[in-house]
């Protein structure tokens, strides 16, 4: 191993050296999330390849979102996409937790939202920023926070919650904090010499809501946000409300790690996990909860990574959803009958059955009731009103 050692160093010294242009990024740093919400749209604007003809759409899709409920917030919820996605990942979420009574925020990720080549000038400590002035932002309003997020993002609001005891709860959605790679700690290191895993080609790299292709960096990127989540909950256990979902099936993250995680490291009584498996998880622990996420009915053969974020009513990602994601780890015949529009099942990536073609499950039809259970937990989080605690002195 020792000969490994001086290279390492060096792709260190040149990622460490490497510089980028001021405007290779959003802006950061502003007073109010009005300003930050122009502001990354406009820069949106002037950077974004679009692939579509409705760009204004697309602007939409990838600008930071805001949802205000009905009548005054009960508590104000700040959602963090993964890599490669985008805050149109929050489009059904979004809407959902406003209605029960929450200010929610989405933000863009740094390196998001424009081509996938803007993720190589990216930085970690960028995303961790973004994070941490968004969360204090939200802290100003005077409300309980609670902090989302899918995948990547997931690690980074674990993160900031766990340094920030003011946080009342989290919701976590597929976490990465351990990809299903055995060798995704070389991305960091790789990625000076080689940009790309997966070569740029003339094929689609993005669609308008997220990119179809990563350089190394962000793998890099994901990688250190793994680690350091993992470190984070291996010194303390997370004792406020959680809320998690994972899919059996995932292909891109270590599902039984995450599960091991939540039923040691987060304590709090009002934590639930939702599992979608073909059975219910071997546990003692009551606070996880299953539904099969095989359903032949439906033509489900198994739940994917992001499928449980989005509605079956979702435009894009939905049932009947203009986005049908066909490349999915099959054969190229396979893959020419469903872009022909040709009757498929839905599944994670990779999963083949003879007779079947399947494209990736992009929905989720547990939704409602999903949305039901974060819910009940953001309101186990919730800190007693002052005229909780005034009756509860009176009565002692």
């Amino acid at each position: 191993m020792k000969p490994v050692l001086p290279l390492l160093l060096a792709l260190c010294a040149t990622a460490c050296t490497q510089t980028r242009a001021p405007d290779a990024l959003p802006p950061l740093g502003q007073a109010d999330f009005a300003s930050y919400q122009a502001q990354t749209r406009q820069w949106l604007q002037q950077h974004r390849q679009f692939v579509t003809a409705t760009p204004q759409d697309e602007l939409a899709y990838n600008s930071p979102q805001q949802w205000r409920p009905a009548g005054a917030p009960r508590g104000a919820i700040l959602l963090v996409h993964g890599l490669g996605d985008s805050p149109y990942s929050f489009s059904d979420l979004g809407p959902g937790l406003a209605a029960a009574g929450y200010l929610v925020r989405s933000v863009l990720l740094p390196g998001h939202g424009s081509k996938p080549a803007d993720l190589m000038a990216a930085r970690y400590e960028d995303w961790q920023a973004l994070v941490t002035q968004q969360t204090t932002m939200l802290q100003k309003e005077g409300m309980p926070v609670y902090l989302g997020g899918f995948s990547t993002g997931a690690n980074l609001v674990m993160l900031q919650a766990q340094t920030d005891r003011n946080i009342a709860g989290v919701l976590l959605f597929s976490p990465a904090f351990k990809s299903d790679s055995s060798i995704d700690w070389l991305a960091p290191w790789v990625a000076p010499l080689k940009p790309w895993l997966r070569q740029p080609d003339e094929g689609t790299q993005q669609t308008p809501v997220r990119y179809l292709n990563v350089p190394t960096n962000g793998f890099g990127l994901f990688y250190r946000s793994s680690s350091a989540v993992l470190s984070a909950l291996a010194a303390k256990p997370y004792d406020k409300p959680a809320f998690m979902v994972l899919a059996e099936h995932d292909s891109v993250v270590d599902v039984g790690q995450a599960r091991t995680l939540f039923q040691q490291r987060f304590t709090h009584p009002a934590s639930r996990l939702v599992w979608y498996g073909r059975q219910a998880p071997a546990s003692s622990d009551t606070r996880q909860l299953w539904q099969s996420d095989y359903l032949p009915q439906q033509r489900i053969s198994q739940f994917s990574h992001m499928s449980v974020l989005f509605s079956p009513d979702n435009p894009l990602y939905g049932q009947d959803g203009s986005l049908r994601m066909c490349r999915n780890g099959q054969e190229d015949a396979e893959v020419a009958a469903c872009q022909r529009g040709a009757t498929v099942w839905y599944s994670d990536w990779g999963y083949r059955e003879p007779g079947k073609v399947h494209a990736r499950l992009t929905f989720n039809p547990y939704f409602d009731w999903q949305l039901g259970v974060a819910r009940s937990v953001l309101q186990a989080a919730q800190p007693p009103t002052q005229t909780t605690l005034a009756a509860s002195s009176t009565s002692h």
